[in-house]
């Protein structure tokens, strides 16, 4: 560049959001917050409490929990060195050592794909074996896994979920989590709601059917795809999850499950029917109902809903006896669900049930230095009874202020000039109509809550 050129201005960056994350906006996050606000209050008619958990936890915890063979684990969780324990290192050794030479604090941590990991690890840190059991807990908010973002299936997800850790395994506990969901969906009116349940025994008679399906789809082999072939050796229940077409005759003439149960795990799972039948809960029983992990046993179900393609689940959930212990607790009973929210929103969308978007009930069109003390004072009383009010920070014209109003989806203008602060009498105009009144102060809130057009 020749000297006394102008260097060409480098326009900023244009940011976005990151691949598989988004922003949740207005109008749209009025139904998320239906939707987790009707949780808490469905949740605590069945005794559950809120926990809140970390966003990042121990790798460890997951690889134990989940699976270090699992891709959740091995392929899509978000892992990284803990900082602290990177600069302890460079500190006291000047260069990185091997993972193996890692003390503790310099531990790999990953933000949570899930939250039944987390959930048990504080239920063992905080000594909760101790509380009355079982304890009911249930959380909501965002995991994270790297997996290929599509329709309703994002990197950065958010999950609702409960879990009862403790107590007895009795039939009843598992039908009351079951019917607490579908409680949830219900008053959500969620469309197209289907439960699938099934058992997959304890760990003895399970061992065995697994031993029975690995040689039966030895003798197939052949005839099946390259994952499920692999899975013959890692984790022969998976390939019951298959949904390869040319896979489904040969899957539909494998051993299931039901036909080999211990008998108490038989009694446990008919039991377990009983109990929904006495809840008025619907089900289906779908042998192909699998958790392919090893502390799952007995019952697991699945929750279907409209309006989402062929992947239509929204919650799955399931009774996991041993984690606890995996995790080095005491021998705890555990059974819980996650909830999809993304997923659930979508279908609830789809469906047509996401509210209409909110307009404010009150637009103040003031004009005047006096009328806009008085527009102050009357914002504040209005938000104070629980009306949403717009107060604009400068003088408009009356022609711009109803415009605005109306873009706004007001129900009321409220007309303060110097006539109205003088006489005491406040013009109130129906948007929808154009028809007005002249109301004193007291009579103007109380003509807005006979018409109760409070925001929800």
């Amino acid at each position: 560049m020749s000297e006394g050129a102008t260097k060409k201005e480098e326009k900023p960056r244009k940011f976005q959001a990151i691949r598989g994350t988004r922003d949740l906006l207005p109008p749209e996050t009025a139904l998320w917050n239906r939707v987790e606000q009707t949780a808490h209050e469905v949740f605590a008619t069945f005794g559950f409490g809120e926990i809140r958990l970390p966003i990042f936890e121990p790798t460890e915890l997951f690889a134990r929990a989940v699976g270090g063979e699992t891709d959740i684990v091995s392929k899509e969780m978000y892992t990284f060195q803990n900082p602290t324990g990177l600069a302890a290192m460079v500190r006291e050794n000047g260069m990185l050592g091997t993972l193996a030479e890692m003390s503790p604090e310099s531990e790999l941590i990953s933000l949570r794909p899930e939250a039944t990991a987390s959930v048990c690890r504080a239920y063992i840190e905080h000594g909760m074996h101790a509380l009355p059991q079982p304890v009911k807990l249930y959380y909501m908010g965002p995991m994270f896994r790297r997996e290929r973002p599509q329709k309703g299936r994002y990197r950065q997800f958010y999950q609702i979920g409960a879990e009862v850790l403790g107590g007895t395994d009795a039939p009843a506990i598992d039908a009351e989590v079951i019917e607490m969901v579908m409680t949830f969906f219900a008053k959500l009116e969620l469309q197209g709601v289907e439960l699938d349940i099934n058992s997959i025994g304890c760990r003895d008679c399970r061992t065995k059917y697994v031993e029975l399906l690995r040689a039966e789809l030895l003798k197939v082999k052949d005839k099946l795809g390259a994952d499920s072939q692999r899975r013959i050796v890692t984790n022969p229940l998976r390939v019951l999850d298959s949904k390869l077409e040319s896979e489904q005759p040969i899957i539909e003439k494998l051993p299931r499950i039901a036909d080999h149960l211990c008998k108490d795990c038989a009694t446990h799972y008919a039991a377990v029917k009983r109990q929904l039948e006495l809840r008025g809960v619907i089900y289906r029983e779908s042998w192909r109902l699998v958790r392919g992990l090893d502390y799952y046993m007995r019952t697991t179900f699945e929750i279907t809903a409209a309006g989402l393609g062929s992947q239509n689940a929204v919650c799955g959930g399931g009774r996991y006896d041993g984690l606890v212990e995996l995790l080095g607790g005491p021998p705890t009973k555990g059974i819980g669900f996650a909830i999809g929210e993304d997923r659930l929103i979508l279908s609830l969308q789809e469906s047509g049930k996401a509210p209409a978007p909110q307009g404010r009930d009150v637009y103040i069109a003031w004009m005047g230095e006096k009328a806009h003390a008085t527009a102050i004072r009357a914002a504040k009383d209005l938000r104070a009874a629980g009306f949403s009010v717009e107060l604009p920070p400068i003088e408009q014209k009356f022609g711009k202020a109803l415009g605005q109003a109306d873009k706004l989806g007001a129900r009321y203008a409220l007309i303060l000039g110097d006539n109205e602060v003088s006489e005491g009498l406040w013009t109130l105009k129906t948007l929808a109509d154009g028809s007005q009144q002249k109301l004193t102060e007291p009579d103007l809130l109380q003509f807005l809550r006979e018409q109760k057009p409070v925001s929800s």
